[in-house]
């Protein structure tokens, strides 16, 4: 048994050195070759290439996926005349990932080159925001001039861009999307967040995900200085996020004819699960939040007030930073709360202006996961495009990779809406304050900073809003005043032709006026004007006389009932 057991292990010994003296035989550039092949096929995996999947779609057409409410007029009149959407996107090949994309996007980009017009715009609260213009003058011809600026009766369509998170004007995805439009023959205008733009944060006030009374103030204004300009609105990321719950906010009153949402977040709690579950989106995670602790950086003496800046400074996610900074500034409980209250899913069913949204399913920050495809599609003015692959706000398209394929489509789509019969025209408000001053009395970031105390301030009226109640104000008494002139006039025809007896049955329904209504209509009146100026005094006077018309009329008509009866017969005599 031994000898046998001896003979066996010879023989194993025997043939793994026999297997590791062929092995050193197999020349050394195999096993290069070998290792080459192995790193390129996990790379492969890894990144989520899919340069092979577009070489066979090259042979077979596979354009991007529409979702959308089957009676929708936008789709039927607007966005099925898109050649650019309905086309089948391509990205460049030495692209062809969505990692590679982005990271390329952000590092790169292959911007135009252009400088903006810089205007500095005041809010309400003390804050400040860098306004940049690009004119359809500054690049026509395809050179930078500046020979014009708007004037207050321009008709040329404004675009408003809204950046996303931690970007600025200067983005290369930016400059792709603002020197495009501005060269289609519109003018541009980027509305950089708060302390971005190279301007200073002025006021103890930060924006976050949810944040809409910026995008509010900036397009109202936009609105009133350049009456006759179609407004159009764009947002990109998180900026996407900040416009959808905007016009979901205020659904009807909002003065944009159009909009586009490019690569939005839709359910922040979900985006949160997503880009914290594997190693891909982690670094995506730990990226974000380099650039958020670099944004606080440069605001440290308000953060450090306002916020705790040593968890700030110690924060190696997005979650983290939210914990630490926004939850703090912007009065929430918890981060869930944050991200459930500022999510714009849940402002969707809202939206009534016309809203394309373009959304990748291979998004690396974004997941596909949070996209609302049902409230989307029950929604009539919503569109939602989805490509297969594009990245994150990038559709990089051409050998060169100098174009964005999502930028050519928003171009396309908002020419063809303002050329439509389908874009949203403002309606006159019913109500002094929009619904989003609700809102932000839980989520407002407005704080107040006394004896050491931090205290939210969301609950304060800001200067929009009452000149907003002052416009209303306005409106109201003088459709009511027209209202009692006609019925007046008709009333004098109707007794010229019928005589005494019409009289009569007038006076009765004079007499039957509910003073209650009109004292609940002047009360209401006089709760709004103890919310505006010195010069609703006036406003005061005017609503005064015009509601207690019908009450002084009827006392008239009582008072000279009698006398009427005895002069009218003697007048129709005469005549």
């Amino acid at each position: 048994m031994d000898c046998a057991s001896s003979a066996e292990s010879c023989d194993g010994a025997c043939a793994y050195g026999l297997l590791l003296s062929a092995l050193f035989l197999i020349p050394i550039w195999h096993y290069v070759l070998g290792a080459c092949v192995g790193f390129s096929v996990f790379l492969y995996n890894f990144l989520e290439c899919h340069l092979f999947e577009d070489l066979v779609s090259r042979c077979r057409s596979s354009p991007p996926k529409f979702t959308f409410n089957a009676s929708s007029d936008i789709y039927t009149a607007v966005v099925s005349k898109c050649r650019i959407l309905h086309g089948m996107y391509l990205a460049t090949p030495w692209l062809a990932s969505p990692h590679v994309q982005t990271v390329f996007l952000n590092f790169f980009g292959r911007p135009p080159s252009f400088s903006y017009r810089r205007q500095v715009f005041r809010t309400s609260d003390g804050g400040t925001i860098a306004l940049d213009w690009v004119l359809s003058s500054d690049v026509s011809g395809g050179a930078f001039h500046r020979e014009s600026s708007i004037s207050k009766d321009d008709t040329t369509p404004i675009v408003v861009v809204v950046p996303g998170l931690t970007s600025d004007s200067c983005s290369p995805y930016l400059k792709h999307l603002a020197f495009n439009t501005a060269k289609s023959g519109w003018n541009v205008v980027v509305s950089n967040h708060r302390g971005l733009g190279g301007v200073s944060v002025t006021s103890d006030c930060f924006y976050n995900a949810g944040w809409t009374e910026d995008v509010r103030a900036v397009i109202d204004y936009l609105h009133n200085e350049y009456p006759k300009a179609t407004l159009f609105a764009v947002g990109t990321s998180i900026g996407a996020n900040i416009l959808v719950k905007y016009l979901g906010e205020d659904g009807e009153n909002v003065p944009v004819a159009g909009a586009v949402a490019i690569c939005s977040p839709w359910d922040l709690l979900i985006g949160d699960r997503f880009i914290s579950r594997g190693l891909r989106q982690k670094i995506y995670d730990r990226a974000l939040t380099i650039g958020l602790q670099g944004y606080a950086e440069l605001h440290q003496p308000r953060y450090s007030r306002l916020a705790d800046w040593e968890g700030i400074r110690k924060s190696r996610s997005i979650r983290d930073f939210d914990n630490y900074a926004t939850c703090l500034v912007g009065k929430f409980e918890t981060a869930d709360t944050y991200y459930r209250r500022c999510s714009s899913a849940n402002y969707v069913g809202s939206v009534a202006v016309p809203l394309l949204c373009i959304s990748a399913l291979d998004d690396p920050v974004c997941t596909r996961e949070a996209i609302p495809w049902d409230e989307c599609r029950a929604n009539k003015n919503i569109v939602l495009v989805t490509p297969r692959h594009g990245g994150h706000l990038a559709f990089f398209e051409g050998m060169t990779a100098t174009c964005l394929w999502w930028v050519r489509a928003v171009n396309e789509f908002l020419h063809t809406l303002h050329s439509s019969p389908y874009m949203h025209v403002k309606k006159s408000q019913t109500s002094a304050l929009h619904s989003a001053l609700e809102s932000s009395i839980d989520q407002g970031p407005y704080v107040n900073v006394a004896d050491g105390m931090v205290a939210a301030m969301g609950n304060e009226h800001t200067k929009d809003a009452v000149v907003e109640e002052e416009t209303v104000i306005q409106k109201r008494p003088k459709a009511k005043m027209e209202e009692t002139s006609l019925d007046a006039e008709k009333n004098a025809r109707v007794t010229g032709m019928n005589g005494s007896s019409k009289i009569s049955e007038n006076h009765a329904g004079i007499q039957n006026v509910k003073p209650m209504d009109v004292n609940s209509s002047v009360l209401r009146s006089l709760n709004q004007i103890t919310r505006v100026t010195r010069r609703s005094i006036w406003l005061l006077a005017y609503i005064a006389i015009v509601t207690s018309w019908p009450i002084v009329g009827s006392a008239l008509g009582i008072v000279f009932k009698g006398k009427l009866k005895n002069m009218l017969p003697a007048v129709l005599r005469s005549r």
